[in-house]
């Protein structure tokens, strides 16, 4: 039901959100992507369909639409957050810049916030940091996950 979402444009091994970016632009949602700024900080611009990407570095595919800074996260009603893991307090593992740290600590903790792994990456425990932030959902091709909130 939200329509604004925050996502990612899915590479390697990822599950896959190319279908998804799709469709939720198709039924008319308001679809930001990352583009990764040079400090692994992200900035946002709109998504308007499978032409509107281009290959950026670390095999990243950003949108190419103008820039809307890294505080439009903040009008997003769901973030979509990749991981490596995630486990059950929703710690997740990334891949090591910090990026989506920085990204969680600026969304409202009204905003449903969902990391999104395969299921044998969704694992009872990880290690955490103090500037590690937690999602608050998991989904993996066998479902979605709904959280505790305040248990990490």
């Amino acid at each position: 039901m939200a329509s604004s979402i925050a996502a990612y444009a899915s590479k390697g091994n990822e599950p896959g959100t190319r279908s998804l970016l799709f469709a939720l632009w198709k039924r008319g949602s308001y679809v930001l992507l990352p583009r990764l700024l040079p400090d692994c900080d992200l900035d946002w611009a709109s998504y308007e369909g499978p032409d509107s990407l281009v290959a950026a570095p670390g095999g990243l595919l950003e949108p190419t639409e103008p820039p809307r800074g890294v505080q439009a996260i903040k009008a997003a009603d769901v973030v979509l957050v990749p991981a490596l893991a995630i486990d059950r307090q929703g710690r997740r593992l990334g891949q090591g810049g910090g990026s989506y740290d920085r990204v969680l600590a600026r969304v409202s903790p009204a905003v449903l916030t969902i990391g999104v792994v395969y299921d044998a990456e969704f694992v009872p425990e990880l290690p955490a940091e103090p500037h590690d932030q937690p999602v608050r959902a998991v989904v993996t091709p066998s479902g979605f996950h709904r959280l505790p909130l305040g248990d990490s």
